[in-house]
């Protein structure tokens, strides 16, 4: 694997981030001091003007009520244009739940944004919203300030950057994690063309030649539950057999 290579300015800010969120933990922060935390967070490693850019408990008009999500990431301040992100956070000291990210995706589906920021100063998880019916919520990438390596963590914060989102790169992302979807990625595997090279491969460094159907079993086998669910919707293309005739004589 090849280490991307970041410069000492990025890791310095990464490493003073990593042992400010140390210090947070470690006295467990309350919600309050969390926030201030992740504000830093996007003011230094982030490269956002927190007061220009960050919206702080932006509200969001549901039917009959208004609620606040914690922070919002508004490049374009006018009034009708919709936040690039929304960012909810929880106290240090508590664990990201599938409730959490329900609250987080509620409020994105309410406002009509496609992505949001989930995190208690340590863990971070991006998602996307899909204005499906019924709306679906993918995690699209995750990282976490204590245990990550500073060339990871400069990647993963880089995704949600001001430069980043200043180029419409989150667009660009959300196309690539379609791209590698696991039907898309299984029905690679299962072509036709596909599976010809693994019998290629497999009776050059073997000597024994296997089937199609051997492929495609052996496939099976090394996928977990979900996979194999996704796999039973996926049109396999086996190689056609070859058939040799019969040499006559007259």
């Amino acid at each position: 694997m090849i280490k991307q290579k970041i410069d000492k300015g990025t890791k310095k800010a990464i490493l003073d981030t990593r042992k400010l969120i140390e210090e947070l933990a470690r006295m467990d922060g309350n919600e309050m001091e969390t926030r201030t935390r992740v504000r830093h967070i996007f003011g230094t490693l982030m490269g956002y003007d927190t007061f220009k850019h960050l919206t702080a408990e932006y509200a969001i008009h549901t039917s009959g009520e208004t609620v606040h999500c914690d922070l919002a990431i508004q490049l374009d301040r006018k009034e009708a244009t919709k936040p690039d992100f929304l960012i909810e956070i929880k106290r240090v000291g508590i664990d990201l739940s599938s409730k959490t990210i329900r609250q987080a995706s509620s409020y994105a589906i309410d406002v009509g944004c496609e992505w949001v920021l989930l995190t208690n100063s340590k863990e971070w998880r991006l998602y996307h919203i899909s204005f499906t019916k019924p709306p679906q919520t993918k995690l699209i990438a995750s990282w976490n300030i204590i245990s990550d390596t500073p060339a990871v963590l400069a990647e993963k914060f880089g995704l949600v950057s001001y430069k980043s989102i200043k180029k419409g790169s989150l667009a660009k992302l959300w196309e690539k994690s379609n791209v590698l979807s696991k039907h898309n990625i299984l029905e690679a595997i299962l072509s036709e063309g596909s599976i010809i090279l693994v019998r290629r491969h497999l009776k050059k460094s073997t000597d024994i030649t296997v089937s199609p159907e051997d492929i495609v079993g052996a496939v099976r086998q090394l996928l977990n539950e979900a996979s194999v669910a996704e796999m039973e919707r996926i049109k396999i293309s086996l190689p056609v057999k070859k058939q040799h005739k019969k040499s006559t004589t007259t």
